[in-house]
């Protein structure tokens, strides 16, 4: 990925570049704290002069810590994905290939980063403990895009609980990867255990 385009692969000017890099120059900083002496003890004022910025800045950024960890900058890259797919298209089929490929695009721009950012999700007690929200907004966002794509309501049981199988699938295969040192494919990972999935479980 040229660093002309976003993580969706849209082009972006001088100014998002500049913004992308100091958001990118922060994570980095904190992501070596929090490894150096844990999520707790870091604080924003130390992140913030180690990523030579001021508090303000950070929180320009970031509205809190913990953000740092659990929001990204691809949350639009599964939904660009599946609008990319065919319309007849069976549902479950485009939700595998759009999950993979905005898995691409984020491994493509900072693979090191989100290994991270998962490893610390899953080893950091103070991580771990808001993780599940964002498990939650994942699982609704989902949802939401399979009300999408089949017209059905988003709050409906049968969807929410296809939402969830999914996102537990998707947790279990990055720990999976990250207790394995990152070292798998983890784009073929996601396809393998999504397929299972979508075929029924026939293990």
């Amino acid at each position: 990925m040229s660093t002309r385009e976003s993580p969706a692969g849209k082009p972006c000017g001088l100014r998002e570049r500049k913004k992308a890099r100091t958001r990118l120059a922060i994570r980095r900083a904190a992501y070596r704290l929090f490894d150096e002496q844990g999520y707790e003890a870091t604080t924003v004022d130390q992140i913030a002069a180690a990523a030579e910025v001021s508090p303000s800045t950070f929180f320009r950024y970031f509205p809190a810590k913990e953000d740092v960890i659990l929001s990204d900058e691809y949350d639009s890259a599964l939904v660009d994905a599946l609008a990319a797919r065919p319309a007849d298209e069976p549902v479950l089929l485009s939700l595998r290939h759009s999950m993979t490929d905005s898995l691409g695009l984020v491994l493509e721009a900072d693979r090191e980063e989100l290994f991270t950012r998962i490893r610390l999700s899953f080893t950091d007690p103070g991580i771990r403990a808001r993780a599940m929200d964002e498990q939650l907004r994942n699982q609704d966002a989902v949802a939401a895009a399979i009300a999408d794509r089949t017209g059905r309501d988003a709050a409906e049981l049968d969807v929410r609980c296809a939402a969830a199988a999914i996102i537990a699938v998707s947790m279990t295969v990055m720990r999976h990867w990250v207790d394995g040192g990152g070292e798998e494919d983890l784009t073929a990972l996601y396809d393998r255990q999504l397929t299972v999935l979508f075929e029924g479980l026939r293990i």
